[in-house]
């Protein structure tokens, strides 16, 4: 059978369909990249935020509405949204064949061959370590864990993910060798939170002891730690993070809010200061490093006062690369329930505050990079050649505009001449 896969949402759920993609052909499917061709088409959701789901729905309705056109197509729906909402969604939209919820490739595959619903308790990590990129890109993310045990008030993932479930050392190491073997330059290691890996099936095992096995595999590759939790990370992942050859120096550190007020009401556990000197710490360590974080504004009870503490603390931490989203109010969590929500106009607002000040602020850490030289990785972008650093994650943050076109997937130095708020401009010199 022919198979197309559409993947919506986060990385980890890319990691999981070409998992489930090298699945499918080994039993004899061939993966295509268009529903054109595609006697089925299997669709990957997140249901994280609203914005997330409503992208899912839409996405299934288009698909609905060309099985119409193509009355053979199968379509099979998967991941986080139909774990979610199974029996809203298989009574609302019964022209789907398939319902497929948070488990392991093998058990997609499964249900794919038989056309047969297969939401279960959720299950979302798994020890195949065969992979079969979608695209073709230099990097690859590779899946560590999934779940989560945190108390977060505004989140729902632990209500579709389950508990936090770490993969086994050893699938993961086989699944970076092979794909090192096959010429990727880039491994990004993703999760829930990367700060706890392994914590739940080892006794003396942990993600810095992951970090140098992976980078003791030979080849000449990065290494990427993605979803660093604050409350969490500790001096010695920040040491592993910067000491060890391959691991590229870059801190995923989603913050959400530096209100202590807010923080406390979010769940979190660490507070401004705390959040502070983790900064500091990376930033008194390194003079590379690249700092990224995530913000979140207009939760329930954002005063003017937190807010600006808010403003105050990136003024202050200069994050380097930098995300805002506002909130969004998910029924099932503890936050759906508080009653002083912030307007969302005023919220609206305060994102645009915090976005124009993110481009000031990575505009500043690009600058400082002007007649320096880097080492940047190669990659097509809408039928371009650029070079993406160690700075700038894939598909989150910018990139460098080269001078002249090299091939795709390689490692050049490159002098930087110039500098925006989103991107540097480079001169390939080796």
């Amino acid at each position: 059978m022919k198979i197309g896969i559409k993947v919506l949402g986060c990385p980890k759920n890319t990691a999981d369909c070409e998992i489930l993609a090298a699945v499918l052909k080994r039993r004899g499917h061939e993966i295509v990249e268009s529903a054109e061709e595609a006697d089925l088409v299997i669709i990957d959701t997140c249901t994280f935020i609203e914005d997330a789901k409503r992208e899912s729905i839409d996405t299934i309705l288009d698909f609905v509405y060309y099985k119409k056109l193509k009355k053979d197509l199968k379509i099979a729906v998967k991941g986080c949204m139909v774990q979610r909402y199974y029996k809203e969604l298989k009574e609302e939209i019964p022209e789907v064949d398939t319902w497929i919820g948070v488990v392991p490739p093998n058990v997609v595959a499964d249900a794919i061959d038989d056309l047969r619903d297969r939401v279960f308790n959720p299950n979302p990590v798994y020890e195949n370590h065969e992979h079969l990129s979608l695209e073709k890109t230099p990097y690859s993310y590779v899946k560590i864990a999934d779940g989560c045990d945190r108390n977060c008030t505004f989140c729902t993932i632990p209500s579709f993910k389950g508990r936090y479930k770490s993969r086994t050392k050893e699938s993961i190491i086989k699944e970076v060798e092979s794909l090192v073997s096959k010429g990727k330059k880039e491994i990004v290691l993703v999760s829930q939170d990367s700060t706890t890996y392994g914590k739940d099936i080892y006794d003396n095992y942990e993600v810095t002891d992951l970090l140098r096995d992976i980078s003791r595999i030979p080849g000449d590759f990065w290494i990427r730690l993605m979803y660093i939790h604050p409350d969490y990370i500790s001096e010695k992942l920040i040491n592993t993070i910067l000491d060890t050859e391959k691991v590229v120096p870059y801190f995923e550190i989603p913050v959400q809010h530096a209100s202590d007020k807010i923080l406390r009401r979010m769940g979190r556990l660490r507070r401004r200061r705390d959040l502070e000197n983790i900064f500091k710490t990376i930033r008194d360590l390194s003079g590379e490093a690249t700092i990224r974080t995530t913000v979140m504004v207009g939760f329930p009870g954002e005063s003017e006062e937190d807010f600006q503490q808010l403003l105050d603390f990136l003024e202050t931490v200069h994050p380097d690369r930098m995300g805002v989203f506002l909130y969004s109010n998910e029924e099932g969590t503890v936050a759906y329930t508080f009653r002083d929500k912030v307007d969302i106009e005023v919220a609206k607002e305060r994102e645009e505050i915090v976005t124009a000040l993110s481009w000031d602020l990575m505009l500043l850490s690009n600058e400082r990079w002007i007649g320096k030289k880097i080492r940047v990785l190669t990659e097509e972008d809408s039928g371009e050649i650029v070079g993406r650093s160690w700075m700038d994650a894939p598909e989150i943050d910018g990139f460098v505009e080269l001078d002249r076109k090299v091939d795709p997937g390689k490692f050049v130095e490159v002098k930087i001449e110039g500098a925006n708020d989103c991107c540097l401009e480079g001169r390939i010199i080796g």
